[in-house]
């Protein structure tokens, strides 16, 4: 099977991974047809925090990201095998249990915070953190494998990023959209969304893109990930110009992707629209990168402060569990950055 993206002339992706018959690319190791249709390696489906979506966490990649979580199951083949149809029942399912009804423009990660931190102290311990947006009651509180919060009706595909093979995301989609009112958003490193692709999953009815840019370099991105970035540069105009809702996240990353790449990125999508949610999420160490270090709360402030004044209006700190662990980091966050901004 010829890879999807160098039939339509781009490189293909650093996408094998680990499976009973040794390396193999993810399209053919975590992805397969039947006569029943396509299948899908997926490793876990549940009501995930602190975006308080329903997640389906895929296997298989088409990155190989030194830094990345998910790891486990992203490079090496495992879960079991869902169909369309099972997506769709899963979906059902969970509609039943949605708390809260978000508009189509807030179809994402980034707006989750604003009606819940996912603390769990109204229900653990009845009485509300002196974070707490106030926005919802007990009543609509979930307990998930992850924690305490809403249920949003939106439905994410997460982990390994196989949208360099549209047409399991496409079938999904269409089912999920006639048959729910949930919001279909893609968790994505961007490699594999075409013009072609963009194209295939805007007339299936996906909603939303979250959208990784690992780095603005285009040399720091391929030690990171495997890959260049020379089209995901220019995808975020792509999406927007498709009418899909979009939100950016970036991880600083201490001695590699600092302040001034991210401001870079901040400009790109300050040139695009200024109110295009992004987070910038705090490295951890992970995987192929546990002798570097996370950033610290005074990193973490300073690129907030320089990509704001770039003009972005909706920026937000993300993992701050990560860089601020004292009262007074959390005074001083508050001070320099805002509550609703962490």
């Amino acid at each position: 099977m010829k890879c999807n993206l160098i039939k339509q002339g781009y490189p293909q992706g650093s996408c094998y991974v680990e499976c009973d018959q040794g390396k193999v690319v993810a399209c053919e190791a975590t992805l397969k047809k039947t006569d029943h249709g396509l299948l899908r390696l997926i490793s876990a489906v549940h009501l995930s925090r602190p975006e308080n979506y329903l997640s389906i966490y895929q296997s298989g990649c088409n990155f190989s990201c030194r830094k990345c979580h998910s790891w486990s199951f992203t490079k090496i083949a495992k879960g079991d095998w869902w169909s369309s149809a099972e997506i769709l029942k899963a979906c059902k399912e969970y509609e039943k249990e949605v708390t809260i009804r978000e508009p189509r423009e807030r179809a994402t990660a980034f707006h989750a915070s604003d009606s819940c931190r996912g603390c769990g102290a109204c229900v653990m311990s009845g009485k509300r953190s002196p974070l707490c947006p106030k926005v919802i009651q007990k009543k609509e509180m979930v307990l998930s494998p992850q924690g305490w919060g809403p249920a949003r009706n939106i439905v994410a595909f997460t982990g390994g990023d196989l949208t360099c093979c549209p047409e399991f995301y496409i079938e999904c989609a269409r089912l999920i959209k006639a048959d729910t009112e949930l919001w279909v958003l893609i968790e994505t490193n961007g490699y594999g969304l075409t013009p072609q692709h963009l194209d295939e999953l805007k007339e299936a009815g996906v909603d939303s893109f979250w959208l990784d840019m690992k780095a603005f370099d285009g040399t720091d991105h391929k030690w990171l990930t495997g890959c260049f970035n020379r089209n995901i540069l220019k995808l975020p105009e792509e999406i927007i110009k498709r009418g899909f809702v979009l939100e950016i996240l970036s991880l600083y990353i201490p001695n590699l992707v600092e302040t001034p790449q991210l401001k870079k990125i901040a400009q790109l999508i300050f040139e695009i629209d200024p109110e295009i949610p992004f987070t910038i999420l705090a490295f951890f160490p992970e995987y192929q990168m546990k002798r570097y270090r996370s950033p610290k709360v005074s990193e973490m402030i300073e690129a907030y402060t320089e990509v704001k004044a770039i003009g972005l209006r909706n920026v937000r700190l993300g993992n701050t569990g990560v860089f601020a662990s004292s009262e007074q980091d959390y005074d001083l966050l508050k001070k320099k950055v805002g509550t609703r901004n962490y």
